[in-house]
């Protein structure tokens, strides 16, 4: 699999990320076993650039993470985690952890935490589950709330470590494209992660924050290319952005699924390859929960995508005229 710098920085990823949050057992419960599976699949692919949070799982997709990864050599993988929310153990265990979307006991609580000092902790805590001396990507996670002290404190220590080689890279993960937009161009983030905002369903990112990225070479990871999943599955009842999609989404990725078909590609395999029509783009990021999820990605991002397809969907209006895409066949 092709691997590249994360824009100017000496970072290098695979073209293709594992998202690690369904080891955490998001919305439902993921056996050991799935999860050491997962992570050999995504091996054998030629995946080699695998992402977590303490948010997943309450530790648990980091713990997972760590184990599969143990017997790899530490210098032939790239590993990001997170840092804003620390893990707080309760003084009782009640219930579980799915009114945060993760089947998993309720035996810590997340604090917000962007302090320098919450970084630090943060960081320490995950090196400790993943079993690594060292980070090679730490995304801020979800400040959306909290962004003056992210930019003045978590920010900074951040740089502090990557001065100490603690981490490599250092990187900003939301769901939005506007506040990203602003740690693009007040801070010296190497990447953003950025969820759902750039897919054939929603180029939002496309305004301002890729190609700001694109000028002061910052690397972007595009995650949440389906959507969710409507754009895996296009089907009543599917969702977008975690919600039931609306009626005039799915209309048009039932429109996108059937220009696909007419050139013979698979819708899952055009939204993978989509975003990497921007010179910004390095790598998309796709969650896996068992072996043949993360093989079914790695193949369809290897599934030739004449450049017809993204000529016709432009002729449809499926595409505006003016996005980039991917040129030749890929």
């Amino acid at each position: 699999m092709l691997s590249t710098p994360l824009g100017t920085s000496t970072t290098q990823v695979t073209e293709l990320f594992l998202g690690a949050a369904p080891l955490g057992n998001l919305f439902r419960p993921v056996s050991d076993e799935d999860a050491a599976a997962t992570i050999d699949a995504a091996w054998a692919a030629g995946i080699r650039t695998f992402d977590t949070a303490p948010h997943y799982g309450l530790g648990l997709s980091e713990r997972r993470l760590g184990q599969g990864l143990r017997e790899r050599p530490r210098e032939h993988y790239t590993l990001s985690t997170k840092v804003g929310r620390l893990l707080r153990p309760r003084a009782r265990v009640t219930g579980d952890d799915l009114a945060n979307g993760f089947a998993v006991p309720a035996t810590h609580e997340r604090v917000w935490d962007f302090s320098a000092d919450g970084v630090r902790r943060s960081l320490e805590a995950s090196l400790e589950r993943l079993g690594v001396d060292r980070i090679d990507i730490a995304y801020l996670h979800d400040p959306d709330d909290h962004a003056e002290k992210t930019l003045t404190e978590a920010y900074p220590e951040l740089e502090r470590l990557r001065t100490e080689d603690v981490l490599g890279a250092i990187g900003v993960g939301m769901n939005q494209a506007g506040l990203l937009t602003r740690f693009v161009r007040e801070t010296d983030i190497d990447t953003v992660l950025l969820a759902g905002r750039y897919t054939l369903l929603d180029q939002g990112g496309l305004t301002e924050l890729l190609p700001l990225a694109a000028e002061r070479g910052v690397g972007v990871v595009v995650g949440g290319v389906f959507n969710s999943g409507l754009l895996a599955d296009p089907r009543p009842g599917a969702t977008f952005d975690y919600t039931t999609a609306s009626d005039a989404l799915l209309s048009r990725a039932l429109e996108l699924q059937v220009v696909c078909e007419r050139h013979g590609v698979p819708l899952r395999a055009a939204a993978l390859r989509f975003p990497f029509g921007h010179p910004a783009v390095a790598s998309v990021l796709v969650g896996a929960r068992n072996h043949a999820e993360i093989e079914d990605a790695a193949a369809m991002l290897q599934s030739p995508v004449p450049a017809a397809l993204w000529e016709e969907l432009k002729a449809l209006g499926l595409l505006a005229a003016g996005i980039p895409t991917p040129q030749g066949v890929h």
